[in-house]
């Protein structure tokens, strides 16, 4: 009925607009609009702009709407994926410096089977040092790194437009956390305000590359050795897609990128799948020792989201066989990502951060390894609370990617793969990136880290425990339906120390350390279930 009346109208209301004369200046807007209509009507592409020609419009009007309009009209405070508008608001209020309190209780179904809680003390202490530090490196590291609680995860200049990078490097620095440059290489950004920086090879060795895309020593160690440079993190997979590489474009790949990159300008920029410099884990081991040569003994691990548990245990294997010791491990969940993703890979590859945190926890503790090799946690994370609970799993410290976006003033807007974010984090458009002024933002990055650290102090010290890393996992409750809760030690298992060394065959994930080897990531015949 709508297309039959369309046509009709418009050409009514042109010719009312050429006879009568106060109308006439209507044609600069009628006049138009039919021609869209008979190009609608003609046009071979859209089924609906020619069957409805010019209102059809109105469909893709609202679609470009929807995720606004969602956001800021229909959104309650506990809508909204993948961070709710109470998480959101929580981040903003703290990067602000306003006030975080919450009146009138809260607002969760405490009876729900996602509810969670921590136990406090009825005798809550004082903490005599709420500056403390997380020491990072083994015996085999002459170049040790204090890493603060909280710190800003792999995302990459490229991903995140160049007055971003600055902002969260300058945030960085006031605050004395790391950042970390994600797979795209240390780019000149990274470097104008002189904050700590973790220095993250990916499988495309950017910014230390030959001609061919292997990884060139020389090249790595002129860059490593630089003061601003405190650790090495060797990029194995990542949450949003792990074990798929990636393809930054051509027409994306800028003089800028290029050079970061060390890659030819205006061609694709390809990370491939798996790395080159490396085959098995006894491989990897011994690359990991070299580069911590090379970068004059700074510490140097890994960063994984966990998938086949064999080769967690491969790695563990490979360290116990050759001597060579990881300073670190970072476990991302498969819930993480800043970037675009397969939506494939996004919702269905990788194992979520609990589990996985957990299962490496797990390895290192039951190979007698935890009390050398720090581990820390990347996945969604956003509040002191979500801090006590990768501490209470076995995390030495976290970080974290979108809520440091959203303390840039990120509203969610999903257009992180398109180029087009509307606050300028996101982007290489220098017109979207001049609304994002440095120093303020820095300020907003800065306040948020302290105000989350000092939240979770907060909770260890209601707990009665002097510092965070006293957190365990009996402190943890989790509801596993309406009627029934339980503390995590009692849903999940934590291995006692040693016992995979001792008696492996009694844990859970027996198989999986039958099948490992650590002269491959291919799993042994003799333990792979029938």
């Amino acid at each position: 009925m709508l297309r039959w009346i369309a046509f009709p109208v418009l050409c009514a209301a042109i010719a009312l607009a050429a006879w009568w004369g106060p109308a006439r200046w209507t044609l600069i807007l009628w006049v138009p609009l039919l021609v869209v209509a008979l190009y609608d009507a003609g046009q071979r592409r859209h089924t609906l702009r020619r069957n409805y020609p010019l209102i059809a419009h109105i469909r893709w009007l609202f679609e470009a709407l929807r995720p606004f309009l969602y956001a800021y009209v229909v959104e309650s405070p506990f809508d909204g994926r993948p961070f709710t508008r109470s998480e959101r608001d929580i981040v903003y209020a703290r990067a602000k410096g306003d006030l975080d309190a919450h009146p009138f209780g809260t607002e969760l179904d405490v009876y729900s089977d996602e509810y969670e809680w921590m136990s406090h003390s009825i005798a809550p202490v004082v903490a005599a040092d709420r500056t403390q530090r997380v020491r990072v490196g083994t015996a085999q590291c002459s170049r040790p790194y204090d890493a603060a609680l909280l710190n800003i995860s792999a995302m990459s200049f490229g991903s995140l437009g160049a007055k971003a990078i600055e902002a969260l490097n300058l945030g960085a620095r006031r605050g004395g956390f790391y950042h970390d440059t994600g797979e795209g290489g240390f780019s000149p950004y990274h470097r104008i305000h002189g904050g700590d920086i973790v220095w993250e090879l990916g499988s495309g060795y950017f910014g230390c590359r030959d001609a061919t895309g292997r990884f060139d020593p020389a090249r790595f160690r002129d860059r490593a050795q630089d003061d601003q440079v405190r650790m090495i993190e060797i990029k194995l997979s990542q949450g949003a897609k792990p074990g798929h590489g990636g393809v930054l474009p051509g027409a994306k790949v800028s003089a800028e990128i290029a050079a970061t990159r060390g890659v030819p300008e205006g061609e694709d920029c390809i990370s491939p799948a798996a790395h080159s410099a490396f085959a098995t884990p006894i491989e990897m081991v011994e690359w990991a020792a070299r580069l911590r040569e090379l970068s004059g003994g700074k510490p140097v691990g890994i960063k994984l989201c966990v998938g086949q548990p064999h080769e967690i245990y491969a790695v563990m294997k490979a360290m116990l066989e050759t001597g060579i010791r990881l300073d670190f491990i970072v476990v991302d969940g498969a819930e993480g990502g800043t970037g675009a993703a397969p939506v494939e890979f996004s919702n269905r590859v990788g194992m979520p951060l609990r589990e996985g945190l957990i299962f490496v926890r797990n390895a290192l503790v039951g190979c007698g390894l935890k009390e050398e090799i720090r581990l820390a946690a990347s996945g969604k994370v956003h509040s002191g609370a979500g801090l006590a609970v990768h501490c209470a799993l076995g995390a030495d410290w976290s970080n974290a990617a979108r809520a440091f976006m959203f303390s840039l003033g990120c509203v969610q807007s999903l257009r992180c793969h398109t180029d087009l974010c509307p606050t300028g984090v996101a982007t290489q458009d220098p017109g979207r990136q001049r609304g994002l002024v440095v120093e303020d933002k820095a300020a907003r990055v800065h306040r948020f880290q302290a105000a989350t650290v000092s939240a979770l102090w907060d909770i260890s010290c209601a707990m009665g425990l002097d510092s965070p890393w006293q957190i365990r996992p009996h402190h943890l409750h989790e509801r596993l339906n309406s009627a029934r809760s339980d503390s995590i030690d009692r849903i999940y298992n934590f291995y006692p120390r040693g016992i995979l060394l001792d008696d492996p065959g009694s844990v859970a994930s027996a198989r999986y350390w039958a099948m490992a080897r650590a002269d491959s990531f291919g799993a042994a015949m003799e333990g792979t279930p029938g």
